[in-house]
């Protein structure tokens, strides 16, 4: 029996938490305003077990009703094209984390596991992500590459 298992939302919460633990590893002391406005939506992705988003989660061993490990990515449509699939399906990774004291246990690789699975099933063509140094050793174990299209992004 999987370690693994989907995030529902009685986990909201948790999954703020650990979203944060991800964030602060890369800029810490960031803002944590946003987890109360974020609550609301997030429960509402969780919620929906057919949708587009999903949270994979395994729970914390020592510590009841707290996760040691998640990952969350959606599904996302774009217009097919030479390195797409007909159906345009991609899956893009945005949330992966472990619990500081729950680290090196391979609970974020089961996690993965477990979404590339999701994507898969989907039908999607291939899956993103954005690695911290840290992580890319994981990532690239896993068979992720390096992407040579440059991002840009501006706020609305």
């Amino acid at each position: 029996m999987s370690l693994v298992r989907r995030a529902v939302v009685d986990d909201a919460q948790e999954v703020l938490r650990l979203r944060q633990v991800m964030i602060d590893s890369m800029n810490p002391g960031a803002a944590t305003e946003w987890q109360a406005a974020s609550l609301p939506a997030l429960r509402t992705r969780l919620a929906d077990p057919d949708g587009s988003f999903a949270a994979f989660v395994v729970d914390h061993p020592e510590r009841p009703d707290a996760l040691a490990a998640l990952v969350v990515g959606t599904l996302e449509y774009r217009i097919g094209g030479p390195d797409r699939p007909a159906n345009g399906l991609i899956g893009y990774v945005f949330s992966v984390a472990t619990d500081p004291d729950a680290r090196r246990r391979g609970y974020a690789r089961a996690c993965m596991d477990e979404l590339l699975a999701w994507f898969r099933e989907r039908g999607a063509g291939h899956v993103m992500l954005t690695a911290s140094p840290d992580a890319e050793p994981l990532y690239a174990s896993m068979g992720f590459t390096h992407d040579t299209t440059p991002s840009m992004r501006r706020y609305l």
